[in-house]
């Protein structure tokens, strides 16, 4: 899910929400004038009929607690805590065994779009934990309280808001049922709306889309996602780095795309662990620890990462879990491997 990131006043959010609520007590929340205009909007722009949409919408709930929630997201927090939630035992355990379960759509998914099955298990990890927390929030209360009370994104949610009333009428869904996250996003990949409609594809061939149940459009569709935003098959995500001095600093900023040529790490007193092709263009990142910071070279195939969400932290945590859960797989088919191996010794013996 795209990283929703902004500082705003919650005692205004709260006032907002009063506002939207008082509304209410004149005849619905369609009469709040902003919701009337997108209504109004929905039927010039896409055909939708306005005495059911404005049914639709008297039915909204705002919800204070997803204002709370937005003004404090996880990747806020420093690396050394925001890893330890996504890096544990069980969930690399659980990323094993949702790869065991479903290896034949993986490695179909990885023939179809080059996205290897570790990165594809991973994400699923971490966005609901292989399908376990995929949201309590009607999607529709959730993208309707951030589009008309939360004023720093509010284009954006609205947006949002008419892009799932457009999914919902394209799949056969009601709007007054599907469930997510506080932000809107839908299903075990954590699809907002646009990308559900952009990027989300039908994968077991049942004729319809379903992220929260087929696992096989899930596993596709977030493959899918990867794969139109430049993933590059076989090409390393990060390397660490070690740094002789703190000259590299001059060179970290906000952005996420691979700036830096590799020519240039010698001046700035940088070394990279593994080898890469001189034409590969990287990102420094500093990571915070509990103990200083550690670096890494973020190559392209980290930046697709942090377009499924604009954040460092994210992506980072994806990749490690990926590679904790691929460590781990190669153990799990070795000792299978050397099980089966003496069971057919004993047998010859």
């Amino acid at each position: 899910m795209p990283r929703i990131q902004m500082r705003f006043n919650l005692s205004m959010a709260l006032i907002i929400v009063s506002s939207l609520l008082s509304a209410g007590c004149g005849g619905g929340f369609s009469t709040h004038e902003p919701v009337s205009h997108f209504i109004n909007a929905m039927h010039k722009r896409h055909g939708f009929d306005q005495a059911e949409l404005r049914q639709l919408m008297d039915g909204v709930v705002v919800k204070d607690d997803i204002l709370a929630k937005i003004a404090k997201p996880a990747e806020a927090m420093p690396w050394f805590k925001y890893r330890k939630i996504f890096l544990t035992t069980e969930r690399i355990e659980a990323g094993v065994k949702f790869w065991r379960d479903h290896a034949e759509v993986l490695e179909k998914a990885r023939r179809r779009f080059g996205v290897p099955p570790e990165i594809i298990t991973a994400v699923i990890g971490v966005e609901t934990f292989y399908g376990r927390h995929t949201g309590k929030y009607r999607v529709l209360d959730a993208l309707s309280t951030l589009a008309f009370a939360y004023p720093p994104r509010g284009e954006f949610f609205l947006s949002e808001l008419e892009n799932f009333l457009l999914l919902c009428r394209g799949q056969n869904l009601n709007p007054a049922m599907p469930l997510g996250s506080y932000a809107g996003a839908m299903g075990m990949p954590q699809f907002m709306p646009s990308s559900f409609r952009s990027y989300a594809v039908d994968f077991d061939g049942d004729n319809k889309i379903d992220l929260w149940h087929s696992k096989a459009d899930v596993i596709a569709s977030v493959a899918h996602y990867f794969y139109q935003h430049h993933w590059r098959p076989g090409q390393p995500v990060a390397v660490p780095m070690t740094a002789l001095d703190d000259s590299y600093k001059q060179k970290l900023n906000q952005g996420l795309k691979p700036d830096l040529r590799l020519a240039e790490l010698e001046s700035l007193n940088l070394k990279i662990t593994a080898p890469l092709a001189l034409s590969e263009k990287i990102k420094i990142l500093e990571l915070n620890q509990e103990q200083g910071v550690e670096l890494w070279a973020a190559l392209e195939n980290f930046y697709s990462l942090t377009r499924y969400n604009h954040s460092a932290l994210y992506a980072m945590a994806v990749y490690q879990l990926s590679q904790s859960i691929l460590a781990k797989q190669g153990e799990t088919y070795e000792q299978a491997h050397n099980d089966n191996c003496n069971h057919c010794a004993m047998q010859f013996f």
